[in-house]
């Protein structure tokens, strides 16, 4: 089961730039913070000894989600750098082609 939706996971992501997989992961962690917070609101309210102990499990395990989103997100802004470098080199090597072969011969 775990193996069938990982394999969902990775088809969705060859479909999607990876600017979009940016937007849809800081979204994730910007409803995880939220989540955290309400937590953290709730863990300041009188509590029993069993709700506390589950808000803290909960804190915990939203906490753990927020470090891998960030782990995700440092990753895939790293390939977007890439991405952007070498659009930026293939571009270079075209404006060069470009003066070289085409600018360079219309000159009188």
């Amino acid at each position: 089961m775990l193996l069938k939706m990982d394999k969902v996971k990775d088809r969705r992501r060859e479909n999607t730039s990876v600017a979009t997989e940016i937007d849809r992961l800081e979204e994730r962690r910007a409803r995880c913070q939220d989540n955290l917070e309400k937590a953290e609101f709730r863990s300041r309210k009188k509590l029993s000894e069993e709700e506390r102990q589950e808000v803290e499990k909960d804190m915990a395990l939203i906490t753990e989600s927020v470090k891998k989103l960030d782990k995700e997100l440092q990753m895939l802004r790293g390939e977007n750098r890439k991405n952007t470098m070498l659009s930026v080199a293939v571009l270079a090597a075209c404006a060069l082609f470009y003066y070289i072969f085409i600018y360079d011969d219309d000159a009188p």
